[in-house]
């Protein structure tokens, strides 16, 4: 038959069903871009700041000039990539560290995307422009001290005063607000949910930086404080409409950039492990060569390629605009939890070496164990799956 017994190129260990071959040109192309300014700019330089629990902030104009941020939208000074590319944008970043891609996730999904949305053209033409070139940073606030996951159970409020909004309330583990300009707040209103633009230097509004973390340490995160806030009527979403639908359709789009996020701290994990385990020589022969290794490496090159294609396929799904709130819940479930366990495995096998920073998997694993929690944990989109399949909400 043909194909039998023909010949075939060796395979790419982080790629092996060859994933990179489905991509258009110019998808490629961005993924290059990204992953030079990564492998030149970011690696030299994230180590230290995960060391120090510093956000590397001088990264930021290079993520600008790049067309980074706000790269799915169109116009004002945004480069309208598509999704696929976008993701791509993700996993690069992420295979450099969590924290920075993060801070392009916030920046575009969570803020950009709901201005573009929901805001006005005066909010888009004032915000954007400044937005994706890095001189406006933003930062959402949706979670709450109470509890993340039931955000319809909103206690910030916003009340009618004239003609502005007086808000109060608080917010919690929100990326960039210690270095937000503008902050995309959802408040109850006495109609429901709406979405404002709190704006830095407004009075009793305040973000204080959460310290001590053992994760996310190169990114920032603080809280956001609103003690009777006077937001003017021109800064709320007039495009998001009474509910949780608008904030929740925000969180699908950072998701989704997730998914593709985490493919790149395991391929950064699974790269070095391949190395270690390659040189180490133990009893006469490299590491490598044990089964049990060799068993363990193909679990996580399984893990890395099935999530992979799940991330493909469902870019292909945004782009054709048929993608769906439960399919970004498997893959936000499935490729996170399929990083964490590479992130883990690759620090076990690099024994005592796997606790040092001078290898990236006991870094890239105590940021997954952020990533797998936020933006929706994995219980929670387990049961968006659920939903799906039976029709029942078990929330």
């Amino acid at each position: 038959m043909p194909g039998v017994n023909m010949p075939y190129a060796k395979l790419n260990p982080l790629d092996l069903f060859d994933v990179r071959a489905e991509l258009d040109d110019d998808q490629r192309l961005v993924q290059e871009q990204v992953g030079r300014f990564v492998d030149h700019e970011v690696l030299p330089v994230i180590r230290s700041h995960f060391e120090n629990h510093t956000f590397p902030r001088e990264l930021v104009p290079g993520l600008a000039s790049l067309g980074l941020l706000g790269s799915s939208l169109e116009g004002y000074g945004c480069a309208g990539l598509d999704a696929v590319s976008y993701g791509l944008i993700c996993q690069e970043l992420e295979r450099g560290d969590s924290g920075l891609r993060s801070f392009v996730s916030v920046q575009s999904s969570l803020c950009m995307y709901p201005i573009f949305t929901y805001g006005s053209e005066s909010q888009r033409e004032r915000f954007l422009p400044g937005m994706a070139r890095g001189e406006i940073i933003g930062c959402f606030g949706l979670t709450e001290p109470h509890g993340g996951s039931d955000p319809a159970n909103m206690r910030t409020h916003a009340k009618r005063r004239g003609g502005d909004w007086v808000l109060n309330g608080a917010k919690m583990w929100i990326t960039n607000s210690p270095i937000a300009d503008v902050a995309v707040v959802w408040a109850m209103t006495d109609d429901g949910i709406r979405g404002f633009l709190v704006e830095r230097g407004m009075k009793g509004f305040e973000t204080p930086e959460i310290e001590n973390k053992f994760s996310l340490r190169a990114s920032v995160t603080g809280s956001i404080f609103l003690q009777d806030v006077v937001v003017p009527d021109v800064n709320m979403l007039p495009g998001s409409t009474v509910g949780i639908k608008a904030p929740l359709s925000c969180l699908t789009q950072a998701r989704y950039g997730i998914t593709w996020g985490v493919i790149g701290a395991a391929q950064a994990c699974l790269a070095q492990l391949l190395d270690y385990t390659g040189s180490r020589i133990l009893f006469e022969r490299p590491l490598a060569a044990n089964q049990a290794v060799q068993i363990r490496l193909a679990e996580m090159a399984r893990k890395i390629t099935t999530a992979q294609l799940l991330s493909l396929q469902l870019g292909r799904l945004k782009d054709a605009g048929r993608m769906a709130p439960a399919q970004v819940s498997m893959a936000k479930w499935h490729n996170c939890r399929a990083a964490l366990d590479v992130a883990r495995d690759c620090r076990d096998l690099l024994g005592g070496a796997g606790i040092s920073a001078e290898y990236v998997p006991i870094r890239h694993a105590l940021n997954l164990e952020s990533v797998i929690t936020y933006e929706g944990t994995e219980t929670i989109h387990q049961l968006s799956v659920g939903r799906e399949l039976t029709g029942i909400n078990a929330f």
